[in-house]
């Protein structure tokens, strides 16, 4: 269907836009808009200068025979800056602080508006580490988890804390808190295989025994664990469950009663 350039350029840039991280034939869409491949390259090319003025990332060309092209989220500094202070603002009005050190930011992470720019954040940390499936628990972790990987392009696997007939069979592991007690948490056999390249992805981390739970499911799954990446650390207590990790804000003050969330550096 061949038409005007503009309208071409729209079409193909939310091709891409819609699929993240997902190889697109330079040829098919050549014969999609009944023009050559120098052509659809040359449109690729603009809309790739236009993404990366964008702070949003670019588009990555496969050279090789299949000549494929991909999006690839790769948010700006400037551009995480901009998001994350917005966020911040909100969370640091003095209501939003819980007892027990804890911050109120469910209706951030459950807003799409927030949830797939953090997504976009937090994949732009680890793109280099090409993980095949993010893993997080349930709840909250869910949203930044399925932006991140719809922006990967890879597919999502929930660890719950009580098993479900309708996960199917399920691993068991059982880990320990920070008060010393001993939880369990599943994940169903089909949503991980061996030898898979994990990203863990998840809300909060004060201690993370949460998250070396889900250390210990990659590894009773014979999972290689890529990264570690958290929305907000708390800065208290300073020895963590986890020993590598990565995070987008950090909550400090919790133990002089004074919390402020920050940017994590």
């Amino acid at each position: 269907m061949k038409g005007q350039r503009t309208e071409r350029l729209i079409r193909t840039a939310s091709r891409f836009l819609t699929c993240p991280s997902k190889q697109l034939s330079l040829t098919s869409l050549a014969e999609d808009f009944l023009v050559s491949k120098t052509v659809i390259s040359d449109d690729v090319s603009i809309i790739d200068e236009a993404l990366t003025r964008e702070g949003l990332g670019g588009i990555s060309v496969d050279r090789g025979r299949t000549g494929g092209a991909s999006f690839v989220p790769r948010i700006a500094a400037s551009v995480k800056d901009s998001l994350l202070k917005e966020i911040m603002e909100i969370l640091n009005s003095e209501d939003r602080f819980l007892p027990g050190g804890l911050v109120y930011y469910s209706d951030i992470l459950f807003n799409p508006h927030y949830a797939l720019r953090l997504g976009y954040a937090m994949a732009s940390l680890f793109n280099d580490m090409r993980p095949d499936v993010v893993m997080t628990s349930e709840v909250k972790g869910i949203p930044l988890a399925i932006f991140t990987a719809h922006a990967m392009g890879i597919p999502l696997a929930v660890c719950r804390f009580r098993n479900r007939a309708s996960d199917g069979s399920a691993v068991t592991v059982h880990y320990p808190t920070k008060n010393g007690e001993v939880k369990a948490m599943y994940m169903g056999t089909k949503q991980l295989n061996k030898g898979k390249r994990v990203l863990i992805v998840d809300d909060f981390m004060r201690g993370g025994s949460t998250i070396s739970g889900m250390l210990l499911v990659a590894k009773e799954f014979g999972a290689e664990v890529a990264g570690t990446g958290v929305f907000m650390v708390s800065s208290d207590p300073e020895v963590k469950a986890v020993s590598s990790y990565r995070a987008l804000l950090r909550l400090d003050g919790v133990e002089k009663r004074q919390p402020m969330v920050t940017l994590w550096e």
